[in-house]
């Protein structure tokens, strides 16, 4: 069989060809109506495609790393968050939209913190204002190489996040604002999670979210700033997901065991 006779997915091609920096990217791509295979519209990422195949990307979807930098631009905008001069800790950095955010609005040093390794885009992970920490679990995060941070973000999947709360809240400078992306499908019992990993009660999710904000206040004397908000966009399955902000002031170490 010939070069030009063999098949791939659309958002591989796309990667492969350079016209997106990841996967996840090519798939927004394909998903906003951006990419055009042979003069006409692609409508799936897992479109196959030859590699005489023309394809071409008519835009950019958004200008950050990930469409999660969506999601804090517009969280940091809601709740009046400055950036500019601060010390940040973005856990679950993946390819970096978080991190890309932080920057472009005046970071002086972002922690790049993912369990995963070679995720970061590659404009980012050369940015001497980042710091890579790759291959790192936060729940077992002890110290930053550096000021600890005052401006934590989190965007983080299959773990809930009173399981990395107790590292934060030791890592984080006082005062910090920790902002997370409370995913309800990873918070909820498995009885409220429906076909397909998504939270349709949408009632349920927002108890829960604030249950979440509670916790922080009663277990670490967090204190809440603002009711959780609606997430700027959607998860990639199509969850709601919320927005929690709250501000560390005073010790608040956490216990062994919490």
């Amino acid at each position: 069989m010939s070069t030009a006779a063999v098949r791939q997915r659309l958002d591989q091609a796309l990667v492969e060809r350079a016209l997106a920096p990841s996967r996840e990217r090519a798939q927004a791509l394909i998903a906003s109506g951006l990419v055009e295979v042979d003069g006409a519209a692609a409508r799936s990422a897992a479109m196959q495609v030859t590699a005489a195949a023309g394809v071409r990307v008519l835009g950019r979807d958004h200008p950050w790393a990930s469409r999660g930098g969506l999601k804090l631009d517009a969280a940091l905008d809601a709740l009046h968050i400055e950036c500019r001069g601060r010390i940040c800790l973005d856990a679950g950095a993946s390819t970096g939209g978080f991190t890309d955010v932080l920057l472009a609005r005046g970071a002086d040093l972002v922690y790049a913190v993912d369990v995963g390794h070679g995720l970061l885009d590659g404009r980012l992970a050369s940015d001497p204002r980042v710091r890579v920490l790759d291959r790192t679990n936060l729940r077992t995060l002890q110290t930053v190489p550096g000021p600890s941070p005052d401006l934590v973000t989190l965007d983080l999947s299959f773990i809930s996040l009173r399981l990395v709360m107790p590292a934060v809240v030791n890592l984080a400078a006082r005062p910090a604002d920790v902002i997370a992306l409370f995913k309800p499908q990873f918070e909820l019992g498995r009885e409220a999670v429906g076909r397909g990993g998504v939270v349709r009660n949408a009632s349920l999710a927002q108890a829960a979210a604030d249950q979440f904000l509670q916790w922080m206040s009663a277990t670490f004397g967090a204190r809440v700033l603002h009711e959780p908000l609606q997430a700027a966009v959607r998860g990639a399955k199509g969850n709601q997901e919320w927005i929690t902000h709250v501000r560390l002031d005073g010790e608040g170490v956490a216990e062994p065991g919490i």
